[in-house]
């Protein structure tokens, strides 16, 4: 039986989690900061590592009572070291960092977008990994295909050229006035819109397996003034049947473009897995289409529990168990790395051309 504390501050929540054996959930405690951020329409830095500043140490109090278990309980600690926001990280970081050297415990420092991966397999009526696997990783920050040959073996295929896929939501989710985070209200105002109502042309690269976003937010920003769709006075002031329109057609379109650009790097990559994750992941578009797609080339398909889907400490965890169980302790020299690469900072990332 291995217990493993997870810390996760990479960008706007705190969470802290208690793992057992990689499946067993004892506890996933999450202390968000929409509230305070929502005022910026976005994430504001300096704010952010304050918030994390007071919440760390309350949040893992509170995830080791709700485990029932206390430090003297727990094998190691893992915590996110990167990507993300420097000052946060370096909360969680630290914090981890005296928890180690305070009890003796290894510590596993563990890369933000590998977590995300692992989190497709948290939980105990998880499916066992299926390898090699195709992913897509898609967030507020990251939009990008990875191809995982085993655990720990990642070779980037491609990525976003401009703004990420949830960054795009949130963008033109303030564009017209709605609530922050803007991809959730995006996501549920979507359904009651027609898709098809607004045509947005596909983004055409030069042959790479390479995401953007950039056009299809001006598109929405210029049809709504030409069609004279006025932003909302208020988040909360119900929405004419225009904009509703305009955001399902708006959402179709930056699935669509995942979807065509996933299904490209499967005619090249020949993968016997798919895996959807990230925060975007949560999407019900996205998570029905790629389930079409995984059936449509006969592939496993992963897909995290919504719940699952945002920045959370267990799939922190859950990253770091095979890392531990090879051996691997980070205690001496690990630091945060707001641009941490995935497979660490040795990593190089080589993106393929396709013809």
């Amino acid at each position: 039986m291995i217990r493993i504390l997870g810390i996760e501050t990479s960008c706007d929540e705190t969470s802290a989690a208690v793992v057992e054996d990689g499946r067993t959930i004892l506890s996933n405690v999450i202390a968000s900061q929409i509230e305070i951020h929502a005022r910026y329409g976005g994430v504001f830095p300096e704010v952010a590592s304050r918030a994390h500043v007071e919440a760390v140490v309350p949040i893992a109090e509170r995830a080791l009572a709700d485990a029932h278990v206390s430090l003297g309980d727990v094998d190691a600690i893992a915590v996110t070291r990167g990507p993300g926001l420097a000052g946060s990280l370096l909360v969680g970081v630290n914090f981890a960092k005296g928890l180690s050297l305070g009890r003796n415990l290894p510590l596993l420092g563990i890369n933000h977008i590998e977590s995300h991966l692992y989190a497709v397999w948290l939980g105990e009526d998880a499916k066992e990994p299926v390898f090699p696997a195709l992913a897509l990783i898609v967030s507020g920050g990251h939009s990008e295909i990875i191809l995982m040959s085993g655990h720990g073996q990642y070779q980037r295929l491609g990525g976003t050229i401009d703004d990420a896929a949830g960054e795009a939501f949130d963008k033109v989710a303030k564009m017209l006035g709605l609530a922050y985070p803007g991809g959730p209200v995006i996501d549920r105002l979507a359904e009651r819109g027609n898709p098809l109502a607004v045509a947005f042309g596909e983004v055409r690269t030069k042959g790479e397996v390479a995401f953007s976003f950039s056009g299809y937010k001006t598109a929405a920003r210029v049809y709504a003034q030409r069609s004279g769709i006025e932003p909302l006075a208020h988040p909360d002031d119900p929405p004419s049947s225009a904009l509703l329109d305009l955001v399902a057609a708006f959402r179709y379109a930056v699935v669509r473009e995942l979807v065509r650009r996933t299904r490209q790097a499967i005619q090249a990559e020949r993968p016997r897995a798919l895996v959807l994750a990230g925060g975007v992941a949560a999407n019900r578009l996205l998570r029905a289409e790629f389930t079409r797609l995984a059936d449509t080339h006969g592939l496993a398909l992963s897909i995290p529990p919504p719940r699952y889907c945002a920045d959370n400490a267990a799939m922190i965890v859950k990253a770091a168990l095979p890392r531990l169980l090879a051996g691997e302790d980070g205690t001496e020299g690990l630091d945060a790395t707001a641009h941490l690469p995935l497979g660490g900072p040795e990593a190089t990332r080589r993106t393929r051309r396709h013809r």
